[in-house]
């Protein structure tokens, strides 16, 4: 298997496993109201009323992300939808690392399955030396 195709392997399996935790994990579990998860929704400022309608929408711009035609708008979807993860979590003392794993696995996985996003960074780009164009 050549080094680009392994790279797509990884990204896929990347981007699965995230979809996996956003999609199956957390927005289906959301249409199943416990009293345990409305206790846990309302200690984060939000009503139980909410949980099905954040599940939907969570569902979909994951949905989004692993469309490949759509994906890349799906990242930036899901990335803001982490950061209003994080931010509630921060908001009440919570653990906030999670979501911030979660979102930084995305990005990573996405480009190892489409190149072109670490190229937009200029982070990963290469000279035929070895080295960063910008290094001197």
């Amino acid at each position: 298997m050549s080094s680009s195709k392994t790279s797509r392997t990884i990204g896929w399996v990347l981007c699965a496993l995230v979809s996996f935790l956003l999609i199956v994990v957390s927005g289906v579990g959301k249409f199943y109201v416990t009293p345990e998860t409305a206790e846990m929704f309302e200690k984060l400022g939000y009503s139980p009323e909410l949980m099905k309608k954040i599940g939907v929408l969570e569902i979909a711009i994951t949905l989004l992300f692993l469309i490949p035609r759509t994906s890349f708008l799906g990242a930036i979807l899901v990335t803001g939808y982490l950061g209003g993860a994080t931010a509630t979590h921060l908001r009440v003392g919570d653990p906030f690392v999670f979501p911030v794993i979660v979102g930084v696995v995305m990005w990573i996985g996405l480009g190892l399955r489409r190149p072109e996003i670490f190229a937009m960074t200029n982070c990963c780009v290469r000279t035929d030396a070895g080295r960063h164009p910008e290094a001197k």
